[in-house]
């Protein structure tokens, strides 16, 4: 393994946990850790707001599932699932730094010939980006419902997942 601490498959999530619905990714990872089994080759990973220093975690990862809350524009709780090529899209319009991190890292990987064969991306438009520590209450309702997405991603993978 290239990585520090690389799994065959990793589940990241990223977010702000400080700006409310921002954190969003961040708390289905920890929902997921609470509530579910994984295989020893299945890293979950809660990235925050870490920038290019997420290249320790994921390099060498086969497939990496991004959560992270989706600012598309849309109305709050839309949900998101992107793939491959439309994941550099949508985080070559972003500005926030977690963002444009995980878009570093990626691009990075690629370049130096050690580009993750396949990536995925869930998330859901953010209520609030407001200061504070909690998903609004709309937000909260979403993060089972992402945890099954996730689940239902890995067992797409192959992957044993238990409850």
């Amino acid at each position: 393994m290239d990585g520090l601490f690389t799994a065959e498959n990793t589940v990241l999530g990223i977010g702000n946990i400080i700006l409310s619905d921002e954190g969003f990714g961040v708390r289905v990872v920890e929902y997921l850790q609470k509530n579910f089994t994984f295989p020893d080759n299945v890293a979950l990973i809660d990235g925050g707001t870490l920038g290019v220093e997420l290249t320790h975690f994921i390099t060498g990862t086969r497939r990496l599932l991004i959560i992270d809350s989706i600012d598309g524009g849309a109305q709050p709780g839309k949900t998101f699932h992107l793939h491959g090529d439309e994941i550099s899209k949508h985080f070559a319009q972003k500005i926030s730094a977690h963002e444009v991190g995980i878009q570093d890292v990626l691009t990075m990987l690629e370049l130096t010939g050690k580009k993750i064969p396949h990536v995925e991306l869930i998330g859901a438009q953010p209520f609030s980006l407001e200061a504070g520590v909690e998903l609004t209450e709309e937000m909260s309702k979403l993060v089972p419902v992402f945890a099954d997405k996730a689940v239902e991603i890995l067992r797409s993978w192959g992957l044993e997942v238990e409850r």
